[in-house]
């Protein structure tokens, strides 16, 4: 017997808390773009958290969305009155409980209601998960790009505009005609200063329709940076089936995830922002060495052992780090290239980090999958790897366990594992990967013309040598003899393996 949830039901669910607030209490102070998996096991987790301390009430969510695939997320969620099921998991124990933090969710493509939302003195904050690739930014030089069509569109209609970030400008236009203070924008996304990142992209394209509506937006305009961290796969069948066997809840489109969570902030919010420190968010003055630190080594982490789990046709993160070849390149390459090239972080011990990023990759109970890790690598890879390569060439060091990442990656946008399965599309460039990576079989170098992806690195002697070598290797040997190769060299003493 299963629950199906919504608002009348929640008094009759008794297998998972519910919230302990009036939702009738409840008045929007946030529009959010990017309603998924994470921002609903992460942001609303915590609102919901403050919600139920009797804090924060005008602090309620309204969705927003641009693609329209968030219609699908729209009408799930609005069947069930906004609600969400989260479900954390552990390798022994499993919790759920259901969140409303979110009050609304405006439809996708109605820009008129949109910006009307974006203009209302109540909300003070914008938030936004919308995927490292999201955010209009060249490869190679990772700086916004005007010239991408969607941009150069919203520029021209800022009364109908396609992304985001159209509709954020226009909401501070209409703010600014009625006098009304701007709100604070404040990006939720795993990129190094992100804060900047969405500042460039929002005057950015003000600079497009005129130069002083873009200085305008520097000067008064808040954009926080933030580090946030909570493992959450895509949901399946798979986890509606749990949750209405375990929990007895039906829920069109349940979170799982890890009961890890982490949100460093910047405290810049010059409209106001709720209490958050009240239930966990760090606010800090400098978030870069927290962002540095965990885009390298956990996202980083999660780039090594993507490609060669997907190529030894493995479908589970967990199975992955059970495969000793896998969790082992894992751990050398963090400890002899990745891990000495981050900069410190207050009281936090790196390698006590890392270790727990192990832990955390390892839980059985997540089903977090490989190709989940190995998608959209254009814009990953460029994020999570490429920099520590540079940072380790400019210091003159070894970069043999990062070229062999890029080499694994290139390996899997060919397009078949080790064992002939077919890899089905997996990047929103995949056509033009899947063309590189059919050149580098036989000239590896061809994968490094890719300029906009890998800028300086390209060019790099000992970079090229160990790419190259790799690659071959990969090819002539497979993906395991590869591994078993770079492992035999030890360079450096490794630390002994995390119990798991």
């Amino acid at each position: 017997m299963t629950t199906r949830l919504s608002a009348a039901a929640l008094p009759a669910i008794n297998t998972a808390a519910t919230p302990a607030y009036d939702r009738a209490d409840l008045t929007p102070g946030i529009v959010h773009f990017g309603v998924g998996n994470f921002h609903r096991a992460h942001q609303a987790v915590y609102l919901d958290a403050l919600f139920n301390l009797g804090e924060g009430r005008d602090w309620a969510l309204v969705g927003a969305g641009v693609r329209a695939a968030d219609e699908v997320m729209r009408q799930k969620l609005m069947g069930q009155d906004w609600f969400t099921t989260v479900v954390e998991q552990e390798a022994d124990t499993s919790a759920a409980h259901v969140t409303g933090a979110m009050i609304d969710y405006l439809p996708p493509g109605d820009s008129a209601a949109v910006i009307g939302k974006l203009a209302d003195p109540a909300i003070r904050i914008v938030s936004l998960t919308i995927t490292e690739g999201g955010y209009y930014i060249d490869p190679a030089s990772q700086k916004f790009d005007p010239t991408h069509p969607d941009i150069v569109h919203d520029a021209a209609h800022l009364d109908a505009p396609k992304t985001a970030f159209g509709l954020i400008l226009a909401g501070l236009v209409r703010r600014r005609e009625a006098g009304i203070v701007p709100f604070t924008v404040m990006s939720c996304d795993n990129i190094p200063g992100n804060g900047h990142v969405t500042e460039n992209a929002v005057a950015g394209l003000a600079a497009l329709i005129h130069p002083e509506l873009a200085e305008w937006v520097k000067a008064e305009v808040a954009f926080p940076n933030g580090m946030v961290d909570r493992i959450t796969p895509a949901t399946s069948d798979r986890e509606k089936t749990l949750l209405a066997e375990q929990f007895g809840i039906d829920d069109a489109w349940p979170v799982f995830c890890e009961s890890f969570k982490q949100w460093v902030l910047e405290d810049n919010f010059p409209a106001g922002r709720p209490a958050l420190e009240k239930v966990g968010v760090q606010f800090v003055p400098d978030v870069a060495p927290y962002e540095h630190m965990k885009i390298r080594i956990l996202n980083g982490g999660h780039a090594t052992i993507a490609y060669p789990a997907g190529l030894l046709d493995i479908h589970f993160v967990h199975e992955a780090m059970e495969h000793p070849l896998v969790s082992a390149f894992l751990r050398k390459v963090e400890a002899e290239e990745i891990i000495p090239v981050v900069p410190p972080v207050p009281d936090t011990d790196l390698n006590a980090y890392f270790a727990l990023c192990e832990k955390r990759f390892a839980n059985p109970k997540i089903g977090d999958t490989v190709r989940r890790l190995a998608l959209d690598g254009s814009n990953r890879q460029p994020k999570f790897i490429i920099p520590s390569a540079l940072d380790r060439i400019r210091d003159g060091q070894s970069v043999t366990g990062l070229a062999l990442v890029s080499a694994l990656w290139c390996r899997y946008c060919f397009g078949t594992t080790d064992s002939g399965a077919v890899i089905e599309p997996n990047d929103p460039n995949w056509d033009r990967l899947n063309a590189q990576a059919i050149k580098a079989k036989d000239n590896p170098k061809a994968w490094l013309e890719m300029a906009d992806i890998y800028g300086d690195l390209a060019k790099a002697p000992d970079f090229i040598a160990a790419f190259t070598k790799a690659l071959h290797s990969l090819w002539t040997q497979g993906t395991a003899r590869t591994l078993e190769g770079y492992l035999a060299d030890q360079h450096e003493h490794l630390p002994p393996p995390l119990p798991l």
